[in-house]
C-alpha cells in the first residue's frame, strides 16, 4: 500500500510531511522549514503552506534523537589553516557536549553521495562547513532531516538563507595595499587566491587602495594563484623579472607569502630591503618567519566558535541570530614591509 494521500486520509487529518508538500506545490523542504518555525520562507509560500495544514492537519512524524556529534567538513587538511578552525570548532563543541567527527574532501570542495548518505544515517547535531559547500540537493536532504549546517570562509557568495561566517576580505585586502602605498611603494603586485570569494574580496580590496591613491592598477601586476606556497614562488619569480618589477608584493595567504620569501631568497633578495611583503591571515607560522611577517589577521578561531554555536541555536529550532556573520580584519604590521629603496613613479 502506498503513502499517497485518499480523501479518508485527508479527512481523518493525518497527512504527512510529503503530502502537504504535494498538495501546497511546494518542496518537503520547504513544509519542513514552516512547520518547525523557521523564517527564511517567502509569506505567500508560508501561507499556502499554512492553508494546507489548516484544512488538512499534519501528522507529525516521530523523530529519531540526533547524535551528539558535530560533522566537520574541510576541503583538505593541510597546514597551520585548518588547525586554526579546529581550535575554535572544538572550543565551542566541547561547551555543548559535542564531539566532532572530521571528514577532508582531498582538494575538492563539495563532498560526495557518499558522505551525505553517512551524514543522512548518523544524524549529526549540524555541520559546519570549512571553504567547501553543499551542493542544492544535498541541503534539501540534510534540510528533510533536519540538520542545520553553516559554512565558514565560503567559496562563493552563499545563496539566501544558508547561514554563514567569514572574515572583511575586502577591508584587509584594501589595508594590506594602502600600507604598502604609505609606504612609498608605487609598483605593488598581487599573488590571488583564484576565483574563491575570499580571493575576489581581497583583490577588489587591492583595486581599491590603488584606486583611491590615483596609482593606475597594471594587469601585469596581478597574478592568480589558489593560496598555495608554489604560487608565490612561480609568480614571484616572474614577478621580478619584469622589465620594471614591483617593489611590493600582496600575497593573499600566508602560504603564498611563504613561497614569495622563498622565491626571494633564490633571487638572491633580502626583505624589506629590496621587496616588501604582505602576507593574509596571520597564522601561527608569520611571527617566526624570517623577517616576521606583515599580514592580514582573519580570526579563524572566532569564525569557527561563532560557526558552532550558530548549528547548535539552529539545531534547537533558534532561528533569531543574523544568519550572514562577517568578522572584521586587522593588519598585524611586523618586519616584511619597509619604504622601498628608490621611489618609483606611476
Amino acid at each position: 500500500m502506498t503513502d499517497a494521500p485518499d480523501s479518508a486520509g485527508e479527512a481523518q487529518g493525518v497527512l504527512t510531511l510529503a503530502q502537504i508538500a504535494e498538495l501546497a506545490g511546494v518542496s518537503t523542504a520547504t513544509v519542513s522549514k514552516v512547520v518547525n518555525g523557521h523564517q527564511e520562507v517567502a509569506s505567500d509560500t508560508r501561507a499556502m503552506v499554512e492553508s494546507v495544514i489548516q484544512r488538512h492537519g499534519y501528522r507529525r512524524q516521530k523523530r529519531q534523537a540526533k547524535a551528539q556529534l558535530l560533522e566537520v567538513v574541510f576541503h583538505e587538511l593541510a597546514g597551520p589553516y585548518p588547525v586554526s578552525v579546529l581550535n575554535g570548532v572544538e572550543r565551542a563543541a566541547r561547551a555543548h557536549g559535542l564531539s566532532i567527527v572530521l571528514t577532508q574532501l582531498q582538494g575538492r570542495h563539495e563532498p560526495g553521495r557518499s558522505w551525505t548518505d553517512t551524514v543522512l544515517t548518523r544524524r549529526p547535531t549540524g555541520v559546519v562547513m570549512v571553504y567547501s559547500e553543499l551542493t542544492s540537493a544535498q541541503q534539501v536532504q540534510l534540510a528533510s532531516r533536519d540538520i542545520p549546517f553553516v559554512l565558514v570562509d565560503p567559496t562563493g557568495e552563499p545563496a539566501h538563507g544558508v547561514p554563514s561566517v567569514g572574515a572583511d576580505n575586502w577591508s584587509g585586502g584594501l589595508a594590506a595595499t594602502r600600507h604598502l602605498v604609505n609606504l612609498g611603494h608605487r609598483r605593488v603586485a598581487i599573488i590571488t587566491g583564484g576565483p574563491m570569494l575570499s580571493a575576489r574580496a581581497r583583490l577588489d580590496g587591492y583595486r581599491a587602495a590603488l584606486e583611491e591613491a590615483g596609482l593606475p592598477v597594471d594587469p601585469t601586476l596581478i597574478r592568480e594563484g589558489e593560496y598555495r606556497i608554489v604560487d608565490g614562488y612561480r609568480h614571484t619569480t616572474a614577478l621580478m623579472r619584469l622589465p620594471e618589477p614591483p617593489t611590493a608584493i600582496f600575497a593573499s595567504n600566508d602560504g603564498e607569502a611563504l613561497g614569495v620569501y622563498q622565491a626571494a631568497h633564490a633571487l638572491g633578495l633580502r626583505i624589506p630591503d629590496d621587496l616588501s611583503v604582505v602576507g593574509f591571515d596571520d597564522l601561527p607560522p608569520a611571527e617566526i618567519m624570517i623577517p616576521a611577517l606583515t599580514t592580514v589577521r582573519q580570526p579563524l578561531g572566532e569564525m569557527a566558535a561563532i560557526a558552532t554555536e550558530l548549528v547548535v541555536e539552529l539545531s534547537r529550532g533558534l532561528s533569531d541570530r543574523q544568519r550572514r556573520v562577517v568578522l572584521p580584519t586587522e593588519l598585524v604590521v611586523r618586519a616584511s614591509t619597509a619604504p622601498p629603496r628608490r621611489r618609483l613613479t606611476p
